[in-house]
């Protein structure tokens, strides 16, 4: 899927949104990458061992259509994480953001999660920008097979959490993928705030009514 932005513009934004992330601690010392689709079909990618907080355009690699690798630097070692998802959707996903949030990463070594659907109903914000939000079990960083399970889920959920890790969100743009990825942090956050205070939840018909004004992918 293209952005229809130029690969310039989509340098900068890659590097303005990470420091924006990095500045207000949602991601920290060399963790977190970023990605995007270019106009013309490139994938644009933060690099390996890079501060997003520290990161300049031309440090942000291109991985061309034909899987060549343009850039002084080296990719992030997670470019795999990306790329399941733009494989199971190319015609809806232009951006992909994962983060090693703290309130993220905090929530998903909790125990008796439910798996398949992690948060629940506090706000009908995470269900408009997240969807249901799959918890998927802990890999060493870096390991190929983690992006195998992810081609498994990336067809239906838009937002997956590795378990010790972080958070992985796509969207159709920098923005949208950016935008929801902060509502899983805060999402998570609330789940932590109110664990074990028997909060107020959205009922069945508040939920059906957000999907469906929203129209959510909710069912799969």
């Amino acid at each position: 899927m293209s952005n229809n932005f130029s690969e310039n513009f989509l340098r900068d934004q890659i590097c303005i949104i990470g420091k924006s992330l990095f500045d207000r601690g949602l991601t920290h010392g060399s963790t977190g990458n970023i990605s995007a689709i270019t106009e013309d079909g490139d994938l644009l990618i933060t690099p390996t061992g890079c501060s997003l907080g520290r990161l300049q355009p031309d440090q942000v690699c291109k991985i061309t259509s034909k899987n060549e690798v343009i850039g002084k630097m080296n990719p992030t070692k997670e470019l795999f994480l990306h790329k399941a998802f733009y494989e199971k959707n190319s015609n809806r996903v232009g951006a992909v953001v994962h983060l090693h949030s703290t309130y993220s990463v905090a929530y998903s070594m909790l125990p008796n999660l439910d798996a398949d659907n992690i948060f629940q109903p506090l706000t009908p914000y995470s269900i408009m920008l997240l969807g249901k939000v799959k918890l998927l079990p802990f890999y060493l960083p870096g390991d190929p097979k983690l992006g195998d399970v992810i081609k498994g889920v990336a067809s239906k959920r838009s937002a997956v959490l590795l378990a010790n890790h972080g958070p992985v969100v796509s969207g159709k743009s920098l923005e949208s993928a950016t935008n929801a990825i902060e509502e899983l942090e805060n999402t998570a956050k609330l789940s932590l705030i109110t664990r074990g205070f028997k909060p107020n939840l959205l009922n069945e018909n508040q939920i059906k009514e957000t999907v469906n004004k929203f129209n959510v992918n909710w069912d799969e």
